[in-house]
């Protein structure tokens, strides 16, 4: 229910509340941009802004003093969590993808035109399809409900005080997130020196009944396979899961997105690998930002971009896919084919990596540790990603209620 108070406003165009300063914004592209900053100090140069912030520098400057910048196209405009209005302060150059708003002296606050801004719905005021655009007519004609600039000021007010305190509270949650980051890497690093079930073992010791062996010892390889697209007979109503690597996602695989036929294993290269099979992304883009390593959660088959490892007996697959996941930065960086950015694993290289082992019950008694407290860290992380979602639903609902005049 909308205040009192705020029925007493009188609600005015944007266009009466703010001037919008267009004829300032003007656009350089990248390549310019660097010619004209190359070999000159980063004190003689001034941020250079687009629609949702600073987006590089350059060595002049066509606006001063503080302003508000709303995206023209590029902003996320539908995402009601995310905020469309920034402020700029001092000399500064915008591009045209940005309008340049000034509140009207005498008559608005620019700090209350930016969190006005930042808390309506724009579905009725932006168009277009792929890339949705917020021409000046519909910037001019949104309405504001517009108190005396007394008022505003108390709202404004008010508004950086409650967001103070909810950032502190979104700081203390990320804070907990790393927290829970660090704390699983020490849990696989535990795991696999052997101090989650030896007591008295020692940092950089070999635990007594372990041994080093390497992933070529434990179990058989398999390389992957693509049916040919040109027989319909290999794909149509096929029941046999056939993974790649966007299929990744998990510890265990259980479906995919494509599907072959058991005719088209043995007329192709695709070959059957078994249930608990290890399965690595060897050749893919995503190498480029984590090696995925999972578990084959039924007999199924892959295409040429993974490996897979059909362990012997005495190994277990969960331990195995553990101690590979907590060593899996190192195998992507030390094992990538070119040394730099990483498109392809080395597989030989992969297969002569080296793991420690203990005998297979304690195989066991490990994984059940490291999934008992990863799963409470698990539970932990699920709570404080809600509790992020909530604090950006909050920073919505103390916008709402400060133009609805609830705030003062």
């Amino acid at each position: 229910m909308i205040s009192d108070l705020s029925k007493k406003w009188k609600t005015v165009l944007l266009t009466e509340a703010v001037d919008i300063l267009d004829n300032l914004r003007k656009p350089i592209n990248s390549r310019e941009r660097q010619k004209r900053i190359n070999g000159k100090a980063k004190s003689d140069l001034y941020p250079y802004y687009g629609a949702t912030g600073q987006v590089g520098l350059i060595d002049g400057y066509l606006t001063e003093g503080e302003y508000v910048l709303i995206g023209e196209d590029g902003a996320p405009f539908l995402d009601r969590s995310k905020p469309k209005a920034y402020k700029i302060v001092g000399r500064t150059w915008v591009n045209n993808h940005a309008h340049i708003l000034k509140g009207k002296i005498g008559v608005s606050l620019n700090d209350f035109i930016l969190y006005y801004l930042n808390s309506i719905d724009y579905k009725f005021y932006v168009n277009g399809t792929t890339r949705l655009k917020l021409t000046k007519g519909s910037l001019s004609a949104i309405p504001i409900p517009l108190p005396v600039l007394s008022i505003q000021k108390v709202i404004v007010s008010k508004i950086e005080e409650l967001f103070s305190e909810l950032d502190k509270s979104i700081e203390q949650l990320k804070t907990a997130q790393q927290q829970l980051k660090t704390y699983r890497q020490a849990v696989l690093k535990w795991a696999f020196e052997g101090r989650l079930t030896n007591e008295h073992v020692k940092e950089g010791e070999l635990p007594e009944g372990w041994r080093i062996v390497n992933l070529n010892k434990i179990g058989h390889w398999t390389g992957g396979g693509t049916p040919s697209k040109r027989m319909q007979e290999y794909w149509l109503n096929g029941n046999i899961l056939w993974v790649t690597p966007k299929d990744m996602k998990y510890k265990k695989i259980l479906d995919s997105g494509d599907k072959i036929t058991k005719g088209s294993i043995g007329q192709s290269s695709a070959k059957m690998i078994k249930e608990g099979s290890i399965l690595f992304v060897v050749r893919s883009g995503i190498l480029r930002r984590v090696l995925p390593i999972a578990i084959a959660g039924n007999d199924l088959t892959t295409n040429q971009d993974l490996q897979s490892l059909t362990l012997n007996e005495g190994f277990s697959s969960e331990y195995v896919y553990w101690y590979c996941v907590s060593k899996e930065s190192v195998i992507r960086d030390s094992f990538s084919k070119d040394g730099t950015t990483v498109d392809s694993i080395d597989v030989p290289k992969l297969k002569s990596f080296e793991i420690k082992v203990p005998m297979e019950p304690e195989q066991h008694q490990i994984v059940a540790e490291i999934e008992s407290r990863l799963s409470v860290a698990d539970n932990l992380e699920a709570t404080i990603k809600t509790s992020l979602q909530q604090a950006e639903s909050l920073r919505q609902s103390i916008l709402k209620q400060a133009f609805e005049g609830k705030l003062i």
